[in-house]
Formats: C-alpha cells, structure tokens, sequence
C-alpha cells in the first residue's frame, strides 16, 4: 500500500529533536511520498520546505508566502518565489490564501499578495496550494478573477458539501485532513463522501490536527493513514483502495511519474 501526505510542515521546529525519525516512521507506515509546505515564518526565508526536498527523493516542496505572513511580503519576496519555482522539487505555490480569523496581516494587503502569487503560478505553470479560513467567498472571488489553468489543491477541507461543490466546479481538488475523524466534522465527513473520486487527496498538515486515535497529540505524515481509513469507511471501500487513488491524483495533479 502507498500513501502521500499531500501537506505536511516539516520544516516545523516541533520535528526538531526527530525529524530523520519522523520522516523514517512516515516510510515505514507506506507514505511513498510527502510534499513539504514552504511558508516557514515568512519572507524572507522561502525555502524552508525545499531545504528537505533536496536531501531526500521522496519529499517534494512547496513555496510560497502564506496570509499570515503577507505584510513581509516584498518586490524581492516575489522575485525570489518566482526563481524557486523553476526548481523541479516545487511542485506548487502555497500554502497562499486569504486567513480573516486570525487577521495577521490587514485583509487588504491578504488580497494582494494572493492576487500576487495566483498571476505568479500562472507564469510558473504550477498548481496552487490554498489556505483560507472565515474567507471563503473571497477566497473563491480572487481565483475566479484570475482562473485555475494549472489546478489546485484546498488544503485541510473543512467546509460542507455547498462549499466542496463550489470548489470542484472551479477545478480544485480537496484535500482531507484529521479533522475527517473527529466527531463533531459531520459536514467535512459529508463533503469528503461526495467528492469525486479522482479529486480526493489526503493529509496531515502535520505537527496540526493529529487524526483520531492520536488526537492531542503532534501529527506526523505517518498519520495519514488513519485519515485514509476515515475515508475508505465513509465512502464504502477499501483502506487500500483510497490509497490508491489518492496517490494517483497526486501523481497526475503534479505530473509525477
């Protein structure tokens, strides 16, 4: 059986003391792969995720500024993301979106640099990796202004089955995390049930969100197969069945052999 971890922080120092360890426990639980999301703490450090990415096969990288981090953001940030993304282990620009609940950089300035780094995939030719929490519609309003030519991914889906549809027609693909197996995620159960099958990813966006039976504690990309198993049960089928799937979207979604 082999499994992506299609979002993971590994660069996070909460995997300081075990990273090797971490990555090793994540083969050995069948994660064929895992892509690296490069937010870090922000500009002007871009290339948190693919330091990883370049010291093993099987870790892919992501760059990006995230909205947290978007007043960081300068000329120099996106000169910088747009020489990283010509790296063949970036697979996407992200985790880049639009956050109103924590409002850690003014909404406006949110905006732009999303704007910004939507135009930036474009010309790159890569896939976007979104983060957006309390902003969907405007999350949805500047894809739609800018259009998805080379798809996209919703990162840790936590909305219902409006939403997913809403996300689908646009192109994107959904990507389900822990919070699949926790009691009270009846809508994101609901939507991840509904999902096409050739739109489906899985993740832990590790050290987050640690799926039950691990809940409380750190989430690691060894994890994701108890998401899998969440799902393999919702949707009436095999552990090794959404296994397979989910590798082959990931596979096709970043044209990986």
């Amino acid at each position: 059986m082999s499994l992506v971890d299609s979002h993971c922080h590994l660069d996070d120092e909460k995997f300081d003391a075990d990273r090797d360890a971490t990555i090793e426990r994540a083969r050995a639980a069948g994660v064929e792969r895992m892509m690296a999301i490069g937010t870090g703490d922000g500009p002007p450090d871009l290339e948190a995720a693919l330091r990883l990415a370049r010291q093993h096969e099987f870790i892919y990288a992501t760059v990006g500024v995230h909205p947290h981090d978007a007043a960081k953001a300068t000329p120099e940030t996106f000169d910088q993301l747009t020489e990283l993304a010509a790296e063949p282990k970036v697979l996407a620009i992200g985790e880049i979106g639009l956050d109103y609940h924590y409002d850690f950089s003014p909404r406006d300035v949110q905006r732009r640099v999303f704007r910004n780094q939507l135009a930036l995939a474009a010309a790159a030719r890569k896939p976007i990796v979104i983060h957006t929490r309390e902003a969907w519609q405007d999350t949805l309003s500047v894809v739609r202004d800018h259009g998805l030519p080379f798809g996209g991914i919703m990162h840790c889906f936590t909305a219902g089955a409006k939403e997913a549809a809403e996300a689908l027609e646009l192109g994107f693909y959904l990507s389900f995390g822990g919070i699949l197996t926790f009691p009270k995620a009846d809508a994101v159960r609901d939507a991840a049930a509904r999902t096409p099958e050739d739109r489906l990813l899985i993740e832990t966006d590790s050290p987050y969100l640690a799926p039950v039976p691990h809940r409380g504690k750190r989430n690691e990309p060894a994890f994701v197969v108890e998401t899998a198993r969440r799902l393999a049960e919702l949707r009436a089928t095999s552990l090794e069945r959404i296994a397979a799937l989910t590798t082959q979207n990931f596979s096709r979604l970043f044209k990986l052999g």
